[in-house]
């Protein structure tokens, strides 16, 4: 697993950043980078300076499944 430490700046981490392409035009998104060592960051597009999450694949890997089963649709 990755050594990055949770809020670390996003800029700091040289990786290359995506979004979802059901992101909106106003730029409200989350990027998510794969980080060496197997994490993933996790940063809002409209502070792309500010803090990063970092998760691991298998926490990852729970929240993608979470969403496809439709277990976060009450949040939006």
């Amino acid at each position: 697993m990755s050594s990055v430490s949770n809020g670390v700046r996003a800029s700091s981490l040289g990786v290359r950043w995506i979004k979802s392409s059901h992101s909106n035009a106003e730029g409200n998104c989350v990027e998510v980078a794969a980080l060496v060592g197997g994490g993933v960051a996790v940063r809002n597009s409209r502070d792309p300076d500010g803090p990063a999450l970092v998760y691991t694949p298998a926490e990852v890997a729970a929240f993608v499944a979470g969403a496809k089963d439709g277990e976060f649709d009450h949040l939006v």
